[in-house]
């Protein structure tokens, strides 16, 4: 048996012992904190990127299984070895640098290309959209093409024609197409609460909206003389230039209706059932005006409920900008856009609907 003969000796010997001391209490405390993580998580598996791995990996490799085994870390010796097995197989990784053989790979710049093209021109076929490619510098088969759209889901250029997207059918009819469509408000008479029908048809092209009338109970007679007022020939809504008119299939929306439409050379186009975004603007229309007229006023009377219609629709056509247009105002009056004049602001529906403008001097 050795004994410690000089007093700094003793001193080391105990300084060390505290020191070994304090790292076991460390590590005790870290191995009861994971134990409890892991109860906490249960079976769930802890996600990690690449550097986290390999920031594990190295520091795992350093200690080795069988202290890792003392430890308890969240991940098992195995685990954190065999990531450090990758990381040194991934040094050694040169396979990026082989020469590769085969065709190339077709460009992402090729295949959005290839898609655009098949998707706004149903009718070009392979041939037809190798050329297109070619005359913008990518030169590719047709049979690459082919396998392109085979891949994404495309049919030959003869299937896309007869199905015909409605995106397609809209575009290529934009000028031409309207849209009627009814929204409900909820008026005060003297019968109590009652549902007043509104009518409204919209040109797209334009967004201009005309009220065609509004009624508790739109019968056949009352369809049929809107479908009137809409094809009349000196201030008809739908006369030239429109030549479609998106409906839904509604049942208020009769046959006699839709004969009339057809007599004046104005085609109905009827909805899929329960599709409310194949008239979007209509319906935006709707939107903007019930949060920001009829939603916001207690309406008493069918007088009370057109006034207030009306007033939005001034305000809709002449003082309000459309998104959808660039930001323009539909009927712009020649206050709008001066630089020069005191601002002045005008109100409708008790200052529900403002314009502020400049006044001329």
């Amino acid at each position: 048996m050795s004994f410690i003969s000089e007093p700094w000796q003793l001193l080391l010997a105990i300084v060390a012992g505290w020191i070994n001391q304090k790292q076991q209490d460390v590590i005790e405390y870290l191995r009861t904190e994971n134990q409890v993580l892991k109860e906490k998580l249960g079976k769930k598996r802890i996600l990690l990127d690449d550097d986290q791995r390999r920031r594990l990996a190295v520091k795992g490799k350093v200690l080795g299984r069988k202290v890792m085994e003392e430890v308890g870390t969240l991940f098992t010796p195995d685990t954190l070895l065999r990531w450090h097995r990758m990381l040194v197989a991934q040094k050694w990784d040169h396979s990026d640098k082989r020469a590769k053989v085969g065709r190339p790979a077709t460009s992402q710049e090729v295949i959005d290309l290839i898609l655009q093209f098949a998707r706004e021109n149903p009718s070009w076929g392979y041939d037809r959209i190798a050329d297109a490619l070619a005359n913008v510098g990518h030169k590719v088969s047709d049979q690459t093409v082919g396998n392109v759209l085979k891949g994404h889901g495309i049919e030959p250029a003869p299937t896309r024609i007869r199905t015909t997207t409605w995106s397609t059918f809209l575009k290529a009819h934009w000028d031409q197409l309207a849209a009627i469509d009814f929204t409900t408000v909820e008026v005060w008479t003297k019968s109590g609460l009652v549902t007043y029908y509104l009518l409204f048809a919209m040109r797209l092209a334009t967004r201009q909206v005309r009220f065609l009338g509004c009624t508790p109970n739109p019968v056949r007679s009352w369809m049929a003389q809107m479908a009137r007022n809409l094809t009349d020939a000196f201030d008809g809504f739908l006369r030239v230039p429109v030549r479609y008119v998106l409906l839904d299939r509604d049942t208020k929306f009769t046959e006699e209706f839709q004969a009339i439409l057809t007599a004046a050379d104005v085609t109905p186009v009827l909805l899929p059932p329960k599709s409310p975004n194949c008239n979007a603007h209509l319906e935006r229309f709707f939107r903007s005006l019930k949060e920001e007229a009829l939603s916001r006023l207690i309406l008493f009377g069918e007088t009370a409920l057109r006034k207030a219609t009306n007033e939005f629709l001034l305000h809709y056509h002449g003082e309000r900008a459309h998104q959808g247009l660039d930001h323009q105002i539909l009927q712009a009056g020649p206050e709008a856009g001066q630089k020069a004049g005191v601002i002045a602001c005008r109100e409708r529906l008790g200052g529900l609907l403002k314009y502020y403008h400049r006044q001329a001097a």
